[in-house]
């Protein structure tokens, strides 16, 4: 924060700037992350370089990324000594779907230099990015086995959510049904600068290879889950009915319901992950064209 002011700059609301102060949160991140020699991480938000200069030490590359040219420069001063750290100038997205190519292209560069590496997103995200952030890095060429992140608190409460509840969603089954998501520490406005009108958390999520294995098309089941989740708290069936429009007749999203056994009155909001994961499968063999 003092050096932020020394040299003039003032956080951007336009992106998402509310920096971690607490430096022992900061450390926090780092060690939920348990990251080793073989790891390339991801940084998304690079800041002042605080947790990147923490991160390096431990990880075999760094792939930090920052869209503000002063906090770039800024960071580049602090991270001249490390040459494991790739520092890239750009928009993390290239659109709310996918990653800049620049930065696919530098983590795959540092993974093939590296055995037997493990890939991690570890970031201070921003908060107008952190949901297609998490959600584009399980659909990208290089898939994390971890996921340490600073979000909103609310969004933390969507990832781990449970059926039945007033936060499960979309991106609740998105994650919960490929990776075992925590929430590892709450974190009050106060330990950020400017402090957020928000309370925040750090979230962890890690990959479980055999839950992601069972999903025979994962897009699918992204855009899928997506689109009968918009209106979670109708019913299913017009949800379903919605989703498949032009796909499928109303007879046969009826049969598709029935085959599941689900009551006339269920709502997207209850169902299970696992029932999700089943039901889809019977819609992709009804609709395999179907795109959201």
């Amino acid at each position: 924060m003092r050096r932020l002011r020394e040299i003039g700059v003032e956080p951007d609301s336009r992106h998402g700037q509310n920096f971690l102060i607490d430096l022992n949160l900061v450390r926090l991140i780092v060690d939920s992350a348990e990251l080793g020699p073989r790891d390339v991480v991801l940084e998304v938000g690079t800041g002042t370089g605080s947790l990147t200069t923490l991160m390096a030490p431990h990880a075999s590359h760094v792939v930090t990324v920052e869209i503000d040219s002063n906090l770039y420069e800024l960071a580049r001063e602090e991270l001249i000594n490390f040459d494991n750290v790739t520092q890239l100038k750009c928009d993390a997205l290239a659109n709310k779907n996918r990653f800049a190519p620049a930065i696919m292209e530098a983590v795959g560069t540092a993974l093939a230099s590296t055995p037997d590496s493990e890939f991690k997103l570890v970031a201070n995200l921003p908060y107008n990015v952190a949901t297609p952030i998490l959600s584009n890095l399980l659909l990208s060429e290089h898939t994390p086995t971890t996921m340490v992140a600073t979000i909103q608190k609310e969004l933390a409460d969507r990832i781990v959510a449970e059926p039945w509840t007033k936060d499960y969603g979309a991106l609740s089954v998105w994650i919960q049904s490929q990776a075992r998501a925590e929430i590892v520490r709450v974190m009050p406005p106060g330990v950020f600068w400017p402090a957020p009108k928000v309370t925040s958390a750090i979230v962890r999520i890690q990959i479980d290879p055999e839950r992601r294995a069972a999903i025979p098309d994962l897009r699918f089941f992204h855009q899928f889950v997506k689109s009968i989740f918009l209106h979670r708290r109708k019913f299913l069936r017009a949800n379903v009915i919605s989703a498949l429009k032009r796909h499928a007749t109303k007879e046969q999203v009826d049969e598709l319901l029935s085959g599941m056994n689900f009551p006339a009155d269920a709502r997207t909001e209850q169902v299970s992950i696992e029932t999700l994961l089943e039901f889809t499968e019977r819609v992709r063999a009804v609709a395999p064209d179907w795109k959201l």
